[in-house]
This record gives C-alpha cells, sequence and structure tokens, in this order.
C-alpha cells in the first residue's frame, strides 16, 4: 500500500529536505564560511556578504547600520574562531577594510560582474529561502561559479599577481548541493501534469474474422 506508515514517514522526510538545505545553506552564508578567494573592492574577498557589503556601502544603496547587521554575525564567529575576541560595533568596518571603500575604484568589481551579481543572489536567496524555498540561490552560487572559472581557467581579467590568484574552498561544493537540494520539487505535480499514453487495444471482430 503507498499510505502505509513507513511511506508516509518517508515522505515526510524529504518533503523537509529542501527547509534543512536552505537554512544550511544560510548559516554557510550569514556566518561568513570561506567559499572562494577573489579580488574585490575591499581587497580580497572570500564570502558572498563581503562581496556586496563593499558595494552596498560604496552605492549606499542600504544604511550603514543594515549592512554592519549582515557583517556582524561572521565577524563575531571568526574573531572567536582566530583570537578568541568578539569585534566592537564600531570598529566593524575597519576589520573588512572598509573604512574608505568608498575612494576606492570600481574597475574591480567591474571586471566580475559575475561573482559580484552572483554574490547579491546568494545572500538575498539564503535569505528569502528561510520563509519560502526558491531557486534564487542555486542560481546565485551558478554565477559565482561562473566567474571564478572564467578567471581562474580562461583568464578573464589576466591576473599576473599570483598572491591575486582566484581560490575556490571546498566547502563551495558544499553550498553548491544545499543550493540545489533547496529547490523545492512538487512530485504530484509532475506526474499529474504528464499527459497519459492511450495503449491500444485489439479489435474483438479480428479474432472472429479469422475463424471464418
Amino acid at each position: 500500500m503507498a499510505n502505509t506508515p513507513t511511506a508516509i514517514r518517508a515522505k515526510g522526510k524529504w518533503s523537509n529536505l529542501s527547509k534543512h538545505a536552505c537554512r544550511l545553506y544560510f548559516l554557510l552564508i550569514i556566518l561568513q564560511v570561506p567559499l572562494f578567494r577573489v579580488q574585490c573592492r575591499s581587497g580580497m574577498c572570500t564570502t558572498p556578504i563581503q562581496v556586496t557589503s563593499s558595494q552596498l556601502i560604496s552605492s549606499d544603496v542600504f544604511p550603514l547600520p543594515v549592512v554592519k547587521a549582515l557583517l556582524y554575525p561572521g565577524a563575531v564567529v571568526n574573531g572567536l574562531i582566530s583570537n578568541m575576541t568578539v569585534p566592537s560595533w564600531d570598529n566593524l568596518l575597519s576589520v573588512y577594510n572598509l573604512t574608505s571603500i568608498k575612494e576606492a575604484s570600481a574597475v574591480t568589481d567591474l571586471q566580475r560582474l559575475e561573482v559580484l551579481a552572483g554574490s547579491y543572489f546568494c545572500v538575498a536567496g539564503s535569505l528569502i529561502g528561510l520563509v519560502k524555498p526558491g531557486r534564487m540561490s542555486m542560481f546565485g552560487t551558478l554565477l559565482v561559479i561562473w566567474g571564478l572559472v572564467k578567471e581562474g581557467i580562461l583568464g578573464k581579467p589576466v591576473n599576473t599577481d599570483p598572491t591575486k590568484a582566484v581560490f575556490v574552498y571546498p566547502t563551495m561544493l558544499l553550498a553548491l548541493v544545499c543550493a540545489f537540494l533547496s529547490v523545492k520539487y512538487d512530485i504530484k505535480k509532475v506526474v499529474r501534469s504528464t499527459p497519459a499514453q492511450p495503449v491500444a487495444k485489439p479489435l474483438k471482430s479480428s479474432s472472429k474474422s479469422k475463424l471464418k
């Protein structure tokens, strides 16, 4: 029977997979787990939040406290791991080299539009995914990966400094898996939308005509 207790429990377990994936993806983003290393306006960025924060502050899209609220959870975790200290709210911008970000050149970000746009989608998708799982995180992660591949393999833009070379951490694979699993697929809807193929039945009169 399809509605056995075991089948119902299995169905409920897999139905919550996208929610768990969204939560794990949110933690990877908001706690600023290093996913990559790429040049950005503030220097070298290792997380999507660092990439977006430098752009948000320089363009004044959001108030400064909103950007600092995005940076603070990861700054606390990194401070506790590195030297067992909690950074202060007032010195948060200096920790990420964002105090004079408005005077920095925007050429670095313009040369890496895929990474910049993908980071925006990653951060927004991680926040929206807590309310409603969707495809924004997956799209942003793929866009970031394409930008890193384009620079690391295709050499666009050209980088002659080995200390500023693109690097991808193994945690990027975990983020990619979580981004794909965060997409909620409705199996019932797919099955219902599939048209039923007509089955050809032999004519009853054909067997009688052969006997005659």
